[in-house]
């Protein structure tokens, strides 16, 4: 019974850790300025900390400079953020 009981734990904390993450953010770039809201999944832990330095450095690649995180959140989200980033929806 115990071992049955810690194989279920380990399964959930397995699926749990594999739900997808996703984060909105605000990004800027200077000479001309230029502003943009952006969608991304974020593949590191899900928590704004650690999706500010994993968008930081992805969007650095294109010029872009993160402003701020607005919140993450799971794929729920994605649908009502679609139309708002427009061509930065899931772009980098």
């Amino acid at each position: 019974m115990k071992q049955i009981l810690l194989t279920c734990a380990i399964l959930t904390m397995a699926s749990s850790a594999s739900a997808s993450c996703f984060a909105d953010y605000k990004a800027k770039r200077d000479n001309p300025l230029r502003l943009h809201y952006g969608v991304v999944e974020v593949t590191g832990a899900c928590t704004v900390q650690a999706a500010r330095a994993e968008i930081a450095q992805r969007i650095a690649k294109d010029g872009w400079q993160l402003l701020n995180v607005v919140s993450v959140f799971g794929p729920e989200g994605l649908a009502e953020r679609k139309e708002s980033a427009g061509v930065y929806f899931l772009r980098f």
